[in-house]
């Protein structure tokens, strides 16, 4: 017969085994890591791609939520969903055409539904009129165009029956309730059996899609009668996919900002940085995720939308402080880009195929060089050039205080000649055409001395 002692022991023993048996989130340098973010630095440029059955009521993705819509209610939607215009090759190509070089597509979003054939859901496309696996469409189209793929993969989801209701619920409590009033609500509820959903579907996603670049989770709201790392077991879903899928990209909402290897970058959402992001006093990737207009999901009637110039500066913006630009499209519910998204896009595209060198593999640039007065700057370190955005042309002339660094300066969307003339003082004028080149915003393309 073993002693209590000996119980123990093997119990101790067995839970240390078990324990180191555990995956752990991969060490690495901080070299490592910037080898494996490389091309993700170097792009620069991504599309963001919110889709699903909120593009039906077509008033904001997080519509079910704002209108408190129950399940029932909101069922009406699935029944409908029929993107029978549906075509990624051409969402593949806009995207290619824009100069972006990864995407990031909701799989699933807060309302729960999925775009892919998922086993342990019957809330997916597949029994939907359209009857198709729309994830599968999309990997295919745009990994064939060139594009590194992502997935975006929503931690709440207000379909699902054990996802206890919180503050972010459609079917929450007003702002006075307790966590004793929300334990009531939630009896019933196990999000242990939630938590295990979530782990069962990323690994489908990281498994049956071939190479996923990025993963993009969203998100945590701790405090009272909200979630954090705890409720979604964040630690474990990050080792799953960092074990499915070597190298990939993952975020920061999560909640494991202070765990080593809890994230890559950083997500400064609808604002202009006006500098490059630190944490605990340190410079980190990033990466802003904004929309044309207020909204992610296809809005019909919302009239809010950048200009061309807007959204270009912001991606000059972001490259100038050392982040990228993920910039969001919600198709339509007949599953095309809205004509003001392929506006924009062309727009956009029109401005790339000349200035791309100012944005690809680019960076803030040096301390030492200070953009004059309405400019961005950005800066290639491999090539040693610098770029100056000139966000209002100047009539003739600019002034610019790094003259004797520089060996040559030239337009850089046809190539032709900027003149100089230098000053005694280290500075030098940069003699312009009167008139403002055919160009959105122009850029100067200026060679440094080596």
């Amino acid at each position: 017969m073993r002693t209590f002692k000996s119980i123990l022991l093997t119990a101790i023993a067995t839970t240390m085994f078990v324990g180191s048996m555990q995956a752990q989130l991969p060490k690495e340098t901080e070299v490592q890591k910037t080898e494996r973010l490389q091309w993700w630095t170097d792009a620069r440029f991504g599309m963001f791609i919110h889709w699903g059955l909120y593009a039906l009521p077509a008033r904001h993705e997080w519509v079910k939520n704002q209108e408190r819509i129950t399940t029932e209610d909101y069922q009406k939607y699935f029944d409908h969903f029929n993107p029978d215009m549906f075509d990624p090759k051409a969402w593949a190509k806009m995207a290619k055409e824009a100069g972006m070089k990864y995407v990031v597509i909701t799989s699933k979003h807060h309302e729960g539904f999925c775009l892919w054939d998922s086993k342990y859901t019957d809330y997916k496309a597949t029994n939907t009129p359209i009857k198709k696996d729309l994830l599968k469409e999309y990997v295919d189209a745009f990994r064939a165009e060139g594009l590194k793929v992502g997935f975006y993969y929503s931690l709440l989801d207000w379909h699902h029956p054990d996802f206890t209701i919180d503050r972010n619920h459609p079917q929450r409590l007003g702002e006075e309730a307790t966590e004793a009033d929300y334990a009531k609500l939630n009896k019933g509820k196990d999000m242990a059996k939630y938590r295990q959903y979530m782990k069962d579907q990323v690994t489908e996603l990281l498994t049956n899609y071939g190479k996923i670049s990025i993963i993009w989770f969203d998100f945590s709201y701790p405090g009272k009668n909200g979630k954090g790392h705890k409720d979604w077991d964040s630690e474990e879903l990050l080792k799953l996919a960092r074990k499915l899928q070597p190298g990939i990209i993952v975020d920061d909402r999560l909640d494991l900002k202070d765990v080593e290897g809890g994230w890559d970058f950083t997500t400064p959402e609808q604002y202009k940085a006006d500098k490059w992001p630190e944490y605990n006093g340190k410079r980190v990737p990033w990466e802003t995720c904004q929309t044309f207009s207020g909204s992610w999901g296809y809005y019909r009637d919302e009239h809010t939308w950048k200009s061309p110039a807007q959204l270009l500066e912001l991606l000059i913006e972001s490259v100038s402080k050392g982040g990228n630009l993920l910039l969001n499209v919600g198709p339509t519910a007949r599953g095309v880009f809205d004509q003001r998204a392929q506006d924009r896009l062309k727009a956009m595209g029109d401005w790339m195929k000349f200035n791309n060198r100012s944005i690809y593999e680019c960076t803030e640039a040096p301390a030492e060089f200070k953009a004059p007065a309405n400019t961005l700057l950005t800066y290639n370190p491999k090539t040693n050039r610098l770029y100056i955005h000139l966000l209002d042309y100047p009539m003739g002339s600019m002034s610019v205080a790094f003259g004797d660094k520089i060996d040559y300066v030239q337009f850089l969307h046809d190539a032709s000649e900027i003149k100089m003339k230098k000053n005694g003082d280290g500075s030098c004028i940069l003699l312009l055409p009167i008139e403002k080149p055919n160009t959105e915003i122009p850029v100067l393309e200026v060679f440094l001395k080596k």
